[in-house]
């Protein structure tokens, strides 16, 4: 189970409380990659960073370790999928630099942004044919949990993410291409402070790994970092991979 499932936290902070767990020279990223299997790269989603950022990122860390990404919010929030062709393709040049430390780009949508079959249809099929590797969806708007977006996720090879807390019916489970599970772990009951309990975290890992005896690869990360919490939250939940 622990060879199949890729855990970690979304940015590489190392919090002075869990500094033991993790070598003790190196930058936070060399440090954080001793330990954990992968990381989320959130900032990419604020703001670009250069290709040779990338490539010295990629450099830092060991050679099964992997970066997921997120795509930007100019695409996402601000052109809500609409003529990104530009942006997505200026983004697509920067994230190469990770070269095949590249994991999944993960695609975030605003909540309020409802399935539009014309919309998202075109946006997922030109991502598809710049992207071969994986693409994670978390979408947040309940009118993209239907039969109709999993055929269209299924058919592009793209996963949609479970997320707790879920932000429609059915949205804490995997869906889409069964190639992928994406799980992200924001905290509750608040959303990116609250610490999860070791029984919850080991339910998780448990369902986790019984997905992952199915085969395709399965991810786990902890976004509830505004406290800290998603470190120790992971520790333990590399413990019971363990």
């Amino acid at each position: 189970m622990s060879t199949s499932i890729r855990l970690g936290t979304a940015g590489w902070n190392v919090p002075k409380e869990h500094a033991t767990a993790f070598p003790m020279t190196g930058s936070h990223l060399e440090r954080y990659a001793q330990v954990f299997s992968a990381v989320e790269i959130n900032s990419s989603f604020y703001r670009p960073h250069r290709r040779v950022t990338y490539e010295r990122w990629a450099a830092s860390v060991p050679e099964t370790f992997r970066f997921a990404v997120k795509v930007p919010g100019i695409i996402t929030h601000q052109r809500r999928l609409k003529g990104a062709g530009e942006p997505l393709e200026r983004f697509l040049s920067e994230v190469s630099g990770l070269g095949w430390k590249l994991g999944p780009l993960l695609l975030q949508l605003p909540p309020s942004l409802a399935f539009e079959p014309e919309v998202a249809g075109l946006f997922m099929q030109d991502l598809r044919q710049r992207v071969t590797g994986h693409v994670a969806c978390e979408p947040r708007h309940r009118s993209w949990f239907t039969p109709q977006v999993e055929s269209l996720l299924e058919g592009l090879r793209i996963g949609r993410v479970a997320a707790d807390p879920a932000p429609a019916p059915n949205g804490d489970r995997t869906g889409g291409w069964s190639g992928l599970a994406y799980v992200r772990l924001h905290g509750s009951p608040r959303v990116y402070y609250s610490s999860y309990s070791d029984e919850a975290i080991h339910a998780i890992m448990t369902q986790l790994g019984l997905r992952a005896a199915e085969g395709g690869e399965c991810w786990c990360v902890f976004d509830n970092t505004a406290a800290f919490a998603a470190t120790g939250n992971a520790l333990t939940a590399r413990r019971r991979l363990r």
